[in-house]
């Protein structure tokens, strides 16, 4: 690696924590907030679509999305963000992490915007159109994966790197926050506005046609916070170690790192600034890479894949749990916008209780504790708590005893986000080399999506109940919720096998984890040209 190089990450590794990493954190963090908002807030409105779309004269209970339509209305986003992640991981690493930040924001916001509208009247129009942009939507977001690790990790020093790129992930659980807070709010206002009875005591009139206006606006409020950092994120210069270590240009990366970060690195006279070391530059699929990081790969991908299918699986359908235990009353005793209120309720408490003070419990101790402690915890107490909410299930459901099932599915949120949910997004923008960052994460990233596709087509029929009768209407018999509860806590429980597949990256810097200085010595204290300043 040549001198010029090793000063510039020399003192990247070094850098004071200055405000410019915290302006960071907020650019790619906004975008994770979006990403969870739209991701999640399709949940809170799914029941309010079937009410709307799918209602049948003379049925007792009010109106379902069709198994096949609401699999594609929760999963459709999934695939998309799955294609993005694998298409902007590896562009990424082709053009720069900074080329590309901008598309994958842009299509964020305008898909965001038009999965509010539709064309025409029809469920199948309706349906048809809220799909396709919602594909699009999970592909924009798709791609904010992998470049936000990947640019956070590129920036942060070594000592508090896990707490940066944990801090830019845990702008998802504010996301998942203010989805259940805007849809308490638009929710509420409709109902004080449009006065509805229960569908009991009046099918036709208990869905008021201006609830057609309200899964719009929670759907399309998702394009603001992130229209809000579009400049600032076209402003970011690109990351010094890509200009360093892929472009080959470590002067312009000094000249970069120097105006934001307030790094002065002057360069001395050598010769070998123009080498390249050939013999590190191995590609995705070669043997070097298999050896070096394929174990690596094979870890990271199957403990975000198994940690989705638990985690999607229960956030994308806690209504149909609460329903289950009825701290949700039935559908047929409340109005369409009751029914959107509670749900929105149910969720922002467990939002409020678990999951988001469980990322901020990353941000805190990652660096402290290390990734694969954390990572090994959370994995065994999701898996506690799961089988605790497994086991006694029949207790749960009886009155009286909704509290205690809703505290303990809280902690199961609790242990995912102070846990696997923030470890399978760090170590991967960690452990790999900078040429081959953002594909490796994407790739990772697209497995765990690929979990969460499972969780979310697969729970919406495993939690239907054994008895074909009382399934929701056009389902057919599951397994029920208290097997399927089971099933997800087997998954907890490999993907804590897998975590011993994963190396530990605390107080490593990335050249070390990944081997990009293998043909010298451990990098040094930065030399007393290259000084930082903390601003």
């Amino acid at each position: 690696m040549a001198r010029e190089q090793l000063q510039v990450l020399s003192a990247l590794d070094a850098a004071k924590t200055q405000w410019y990493h915290f302006t960071a954190i907020v650019i790619a963090g906004m975008g994770f907030f979006t990403d969870a908002y739209d991701l999640f807030c399709i949940s809170l409105v799914t029941k309010l679509l079937g009410r709307i779309y799918y209602y049948r004269d003379g049925s007792a209970d009010p109106g379902s999305l069709p198994p096949n339509v609401a699999a594609a209305v929760n999963g459709v986003a999934f695939c998309g963000t799955l294609s993005g992640q694998l298409f902007f991981g590896w562009l990424g690493d082709k053009m720069g992490r900074k080329r590309v930040y901008g598309m994958t924001l842009m299509c964020m916001v305008l898909c965001s915007l038009a999965s509010g509208l539709s064309f025409g009247h029809t469920p199948t129009g309706v349906m048809a159109t809220l799909c396709f942009f919602r594909f699009w939507l999970g592909f924009g977001i798709g791609g904010d994966y992998p470049l936000s690790a990947t640019i956070m990790s590129e920036y942060a020093n070594k000592k508090t790197r896990g707490a940066f790129i944990a801090a830019v992930f845990a702008m998802q659980g504010f996301g998942i926050l203010t989805g259940g807070v805007v849809t308490l709010i638009v929710s509420a206002a409709f109902r004080a506005r449009f006065d509805a009875p229960a569908y009991q005591d009046g099918a036709v009139a208990s869905t008021p046609a201006q609830a057609d206006y309200v899964w719009r606006v929670i759907l399309m409020f998702g394009a603001i916070p992130a229209l809000l950092t579009y400049y600032w994120r076209m402003k970011m210069p690109e990351t010094a170690r890509y200009t360093a270590l892929v472009a080959k240009n470590a002067k312009q990366a000094a000249s970069d790192m120097s105006k934001v970060l307030q790094v002065e690195i002057i360069e001395a006279d050598h010769n070998d600034s123009g080498k390249k070391e050939e013999e590190e530059d191995f590609g995705l699929f070669s043997k070097k890479f298999g050896k070096r990081h394929g174990l690596h790969l094979l870890g990271t991908t199957t403990c975000w894949f198994l940690l989705d299918i638990a985690f999607y699986s229960q956030n994308l359908f806690q209504k149909d749990i609460f329903t289950a235990i009825q701290w949700i009353p039935k559908a047929k005793t409340m109005s369409a916008m009751e029914e959107v209120y509670r749900i929105a309720r149910a969720q922002t408490l467990i939002a409020l209780c678990g999951t988001v003070p469980g990322y901020w419990f990353t941000v805190a101790l990652i660096d402290v504790v290390g990734r694969f402690k954390i990572q090994m915890m959370g994995f065994a107490m999701m898996t506690v708590f799961i089988l605790g909410l497994a086991f006694p299930y029949h207790h749960w459901t009886t009155p009286g005893n909704h509290i205690g099932f809703v505290v303990m599915y809280a902690f199961t949120f609790f242990f995912a986000n102070f846990g696997p949910n923030s470890t399978t997004f760090i170590v991967p923008a960690e452990i790999f080399p900078a040429r081959l960052r953002s594909t490796c994460h994407g790739i990772s990233a697209a497995a765990g999506k690929a979990g969460a596709i499972v969780g979310s087509f697969g729970f919406l029929y495993a939690a239907q109940n054994q008895d074909k009768a009382k399934a929701d209407h056009g389902y057919p018999a599951g397994i029920g919720v208290r097997n399927s509860l089971f099933v997800l806590a087997g998954c907890s429980l490999a993907g804590l096998v897998c975590t011993l597949l994963v190396p530990e990256s605390n107080g490593k810097s990335l050249e070390e984890l990944s081997g990009e200085n293998d043909q010298r010595q451990p990098s040094p204290p930065p030399p007393a040209h290259a000084r930082t300043v903390p601003v």
